[in-house]
């Protein structure tokens, strides 16, 4: 009998069967199969919140290979990903399958190549009950925060909103930013620049800095005024000349939170999207016969930490050493101080194996996984190699007691910058207060310099920008709120929910957004308080290590959360919401008015704000802009009605495309759209169509059906199995051909094109 191994992901389960061999049967899970039930709480408030867990709808076909799988098989490994979601999905499974709890079963890998896989196979553990635990605290908190607020929510706000623990404060982040930029009051001041030359003729800019006392803030337009009168008379005499050499030093290697903050910087990405390219570079993918097969191209990418394991250190130093030289390797390996709060469960997020470069694998991956592998390979090898050397000058100009200053650096040695060039924040501001990359004339100190032109200009400070996707993460990150693996999801769901909007790359808060803030501060303050929502991620962080209880940690929420919703029940909390539509510059061809964007079942359109009066409406498209003539036009099918000889379109309906008469509603006739597939019914020999069935998805059936009755939402091939001889089918679900016959096991994995 064989060994069977699940992990969550299909693309996972791919790479690691070619690691095991023929004594390993790999499936997947598909994630979660058992979850609290989406329509009631599923908690037993009174019962200790103990929850109650029912199998996911959709994955009872999974469950049912899981145990058929797990019957026949000699010993079950649990792969799942190795964090606390990972480690809860593995005790669902062996829950549903009879595992015991004292079994060693659970196998973790940070990352997917064959030595990792295989030594993990080899060690078995238990499952951690305490991480379970933690997971289940967190799950329960989150569900008895969302089901009780939006119960609060739809009876003094709206109905169909909805509240949750940590998003609320993100929600409330993004709001706070928006009122702090409305309540931004610009402050004017001034600045004095200064071109001088020296006297050989070469150039330089200086800046007004302050006298001997200090920096200076020129505030008024009298003030600068009167510096610049005086300096007019006065003589630029160069005071002091400082040379330094400056090391700069490499950033870590990624945390989950710096690659989100770093590839949406970057690559203009998504956060989610960032996940998702992740996931599937960790899953592993295929680089070629000459680059090993199937390999997982990274390690674990949910982690808060900068640690790297020994190993991949010297595997690294022997790589730069080979390929750049040993002059960048450093003295001594580096390594990185990770947050305080970081739990340091796994490694920061660096390639598998640092010889499959990017470049060698361009051809194989899609130009999504190609950038962000690029990123994630080019800041490891910077990380561990030596600091670049840039030599500086600082040069202060004093005339008629005021003080100008000037700089700038060249690069001595490139070092880690030959590969990666990391400009943080703190670099950033140091650059406006010097000439980045330049080179300053040789200047002495006491040499007097002729000034060619002073300029006086005035400027006026701006409000806060507001937050994009990179540096919200980055807010959580430094507040403690939400943990790597909940940054992505919590933009998700606040944007999904219309309390923030996306303009460009800016994050805004929605007037939904606002008000529902506005209540929560004002009815459930502790809930979206940012040093409290942190705490409670420290509080979670306790149960796994055995510090505290699932119990302990949510009857203490609990207590203070039911009084707040006890404060609010009788509905005296009620708030009108009034809106405001969002205006368009469209105006309505009816009546004039500037027509407002509305939701409706199939997205966005504009629609006249006067009605039901006046019932004009406007299609548009992706971009906001309305819909041409040519773009409204359905498409024609290519034959005639059988009522009214009109012609056919294609229509889009609930269950699919169809074909309608163009001349509807005078003429009703339709037609279900089909496909020739080209391939015989088993059971009559008729053609076997491809039809649009319930959600948009595709079934095949006979043409004479309901006549005959044979259908099938597997894809028919003009295969014969080899093993029976019965016919073959392709599932797009699990991209594999299959044989239906009860007592024929035959399937072989491939990808095809599903006839539409």
């Amino acid at each position: 009998m064989a060994n069977l191994v699940i992990v969550e992901s299909p693309a996972k389960a791919n790479t690691i069967k070619g690691y095991l061999g023929s004594n390993y049967k790999v499936i997947a899970s598909k994630g979660h199969i058992r979850d609290l039930p989406k329509s009631t709480l599923g908690i037993d408030v009174e019962n200790n919140f103990k929850p109650h867990y029912i199998n996911i709808r959709g994955k009872g076909d999974v469950i049912k290979e899981l145990k058929r799988e797990a019957k026949s098989a000699s010993k079950i490994f649990l792969a799942t990903d190795p964090d606390r979601e990972g480690e809860a999905i593995s005790w669902h499974i062996a829950n549903e399958l009879g595992i015991p709890q004292d079994k060693a079963c659970r196998v973790t890998f940070n990352e997917i190549t064959q030595s990792a896989v295989k030594e993990a196979i080899k060690n078995p553990r238990r499952i951690n009950e305490d991480l379970v635990n933690s997971q289940q605290a967190r799950r329960i908190l989150d569900r008895l925060v969302g089901f009780k607020l939006s119960e609060v929510l739809w009876k003094n706000l709206k109905s169909g909103l909805s509240g949750g623990r940590v998003q609320s404060v993100a929600a409330r982040i993004v709001t706070e930013r928006e009122e702090e930029i409305r309540a931004f009051v610009p402050q004017e001041y001034w600045t004095i620049e200064a071109n001088l030359s020296t006297a050989s003729g070469e150039l330089i800019s200086a800046k007004f800095f302050g006298d001997k006392n200090g920096k200076m803030k020129l505030s008024t337009e009298s003030e600068a005024l009167s510096v610049n009168e005086k300096i007019k008379s006065g003589e630029f005499k160069v005071k002091d000349v400082r040379h330094a050499v400056k090391y700069k030093q490499p950033a870590p290697p990624f945390t989950t939170s710096t690659l989100q903050q770093e590839a949406s910087r970057q690559l203009g990405y998504q956060s989610q999207r960032i996940m998702k390219i992740a996931q599937e570079l960790y899953d592993g993918l295929n680089i070629g016969a000459q680059n090993g097969g199937v390999q997982g191209l990274i390690t674990y990418m949910r982690t808060d930490s900068t640690r790297v394991s020994a190993v991949a250190q010297q595997s690294c130093a022997a790589f730069i050493k080979e390929k750049y030289g040993e002059e960048f390797l450093p003295k001594t390996q580096r390594s990185f101080k990770s947050n305080a709060s970081a739990q340091d469960a796994h490694e920061a997020i660096r390639p598998s194996n640092v010889y499959i470069t990017p470049k060698s694998i361009r051809k194989m991956l899609t130009n999504e996984q190609y950038r962000l592998y690029k990123l994630i390979w080019e800041r490891f090898i910077a990380s561990q190699m030596e600091s670049a050397v840039l030599d500086t000058v600082s040069v202060e100009i004093e005339n008629s007691g005021y003080i100008f200053k000037t700089g700038g650096y060249v690069i001595k040695s490139k070092g880690y910058l030959t590969i990666y060039d990391y400009v943080s924040d703190e670099d950033k501001d140091n650059e406006n207060e010097e000439t980045s990359l330049a080179s300053l004339p040789n200047i002495k100190k006491n040499e007097v310099l002729t000034a060619s032109g002073i300029e006086a200009s005035q400027h006026f400070t701006e409000p806060p920008a507001r937050y994009t996707e990179a540096s919200l993460i980055k807010f959580l990150e430094e507040n403690g709120i939400g943990r790597p693996s909940t940054y992505a999801p919590i933009i998700s769901i606040i944007i999904s929910r219309e309390y923030v909007k996306r303009e460009g790359k800016a994050l805004v808060a929605t007037p939904l957004g606002e008000i529902t803030t506005n209540f929560m501060r004002q009815h459930f303050p502790e809930i979206i308080d940012y040093e409290f929502t942190a705490s409670m991620e420290d509080k979670l962080d306790s149960i796994e290590n055995k510090e505290n209880t699932i119990y302990g940690v949510i009857s203490e929420f609990y207590t203070r959360f039911a009084a707040e919703l006890e404060a609010v029940s009788g509905g005296e909390a009620k708030v009108e919401i009034n809106i405001p539509a969002e205006e368009s510059d469209v105006l309505c061809d009816r009546c004039g008015s500037r027509m407002i964007y509305k939701n409706g079942r199939y997205g966005k359109f504009l629609a006249c704000p006067k009605y039901p009066e006046c019932k004009c409406t406007k299609a548009i498209d992706k971009n906001g802009n309305v819909a041409t003539e040519e773009e409204k036009a359905p498409e024609l099918a290519g034959f005639k009605c059988e009522l009214c000889g009109g012609e056919m379109v294609i229509r889009n309906g609930r269950y699919g495309s169809f074909y309608a008469c163009i001349n509807y509603p005078t003429c009703t006739f339709t037609k279900q759209k089909v496909t020739e597939t080209g391939v015989s019914c088993p059971k009559c020999s008729s053609r076997i169509l491809a039809r649009h069935g319930k959600g948009k998805m595709l079934f095949y059936s006979c043409e004479r059906y309901p006549e005959c009755d044979f259908s099938t939402w597997d894809m028919p091939l003009n295969e014969k199995c080899p093993d029976c001889g019965a016919p073959l089918y392709y599932r797009k679900s699990r991209k594999s051909v299959i044989c239906k016959e009860k007592n024929c096991s035959y399937k072989r994995d491939e990808e095809m094109t599903v006839i539409e």
